[in-house]
């Protein structure tokens, strides 16, 4: 049994997302603010935030808290997300003049919001993570994206979110190139202790590589023997490791590998990824290959591992 998990199987995110529906700022305010690891408040607001509507009722809580750190963040990380819905995920050449200006439109009001929560809460990275998406949208550019970056990690050196964007960020797609990405990919996971949640930078590195070949499923690329022994190398040091833990990426993390050993052939330790996943499917990595079922990739890669 396989079935999409947007809570990632985690109970706060859960509570987080049935308040979003409800509209219920006190509630998602009395959750987050219970919450003191600076990289799971990211990657909770991060993932909250996908929920639709925010923008029509989250501006009353920030006028009511104008001094909280924490409304203002999750107003902005909002503004973030709902202005990539305006883009859409396409390419460039397939968004339209007005798309840009709706979603440039929103990325501006973002990036008032994020300032301001930076400004009151100047501990939290979370603030400059969210600025890290705004600024590629806006295309501020790699030496500001990168000051960014760095603000994030000064304050939480393994933000995972943070470690993602700037990935990202020095990605072929957007004026990077595989080069720049496998460095990162792997400097960070080297400078990391062991057990980090950043092991999984590498095997993102090598998806997004293969991606931007063929995406076909047989492609030869992620079934080198280097690219294979980066991965098993990555996975044991982050997933596969003793002091890795329970991280709330946990989930991801495992889908993601699970895709990469399974594209590379390594079907024993994709089918323990599987396994370990107990079949919660995370949109991300599998909306690469189906962006409207992901569960159905994760099925047919689980499937070619050889489990059931």
């Amino acid at each position: 049994m396989a079935r999409l998990s947007p809570a990632q199987g985690n109970p706060r995110l859960a509570r987080l997302l049935a308040a979003a529906k409800a509209a219920d700022w006190p509630a998602m305010r009395e959750e987050l603010s219970a919450v003191a690891d600076d990289g799971e408040r990211g990657w909770l607001i991060a993932n909250a935030t996908e929920v639709a509507g925010y923008e029509q009722w989250m501006p009353k809580a920030v006028e009511n808290e104008p001094d909280s750190g924490l409304a203002l963040l999750v107003a902005g990380a909002r503004q973030v997300a709902w202005a990539w819905e305006a883009r859409t995920g396409l390419r460039a050449k397939h968004v339209s003049r007005e798309q840009f200006r709706i979603f440039h439109e929103r990325l501006e009001v973002a990036e008032d919001l994020l300032y301001r929560a930076a400004e009151l809460e100047p501990g939290w990275a979370s603030p400059w993570y969210f600025l890290q998406m705004s600024a590629r949208g806006l295309q501020l550019g790699q030496d500001i994206s990168r000051l960014r970056f760095e603000a994030a990690v000064r304050r939480f050196p393994e933000h995972l979110g943070a470690h993602q964007q700037q990935l990202q960020q020095v990605c072929a797609k957007w004026g990077g190139s595989h080069d720049e990405m496998h460095a990162f990919a792997r400097a960070s996971v080297r400078g990391a202790p062991e057990g980090s949640v950043l092991g999984v930078l590498v095997a993102v590195a090598h998806l997004e590589h293969w991606l931007d070949l063929d995406g076909t499923t047989d492609s030869a690329y992620m079934r080198r023997g280097d690219v294979v022994a980066e991965l098993h190398a990555a996975a044991d040091r982050s997933y596969r490791h003793p002091a890795y833990g329970e991280p709330v990426s946990r989930l991801g993390t495992l889908n993601t590998f699970a895709l990469a050993f399974t594209l590379a052939g390594e079907k024993k330790a994709a089918a323990a990824a599987f396994t370990a996943t107990g079949g919660l499917v995370t949109e991300f990595p599998w909306q690469y290959l189906d962006g409207d079922v992901p569960v159905s990739p994760y099925r047919t890669m689980r499937f070619r591992a050889g489990r059931p």
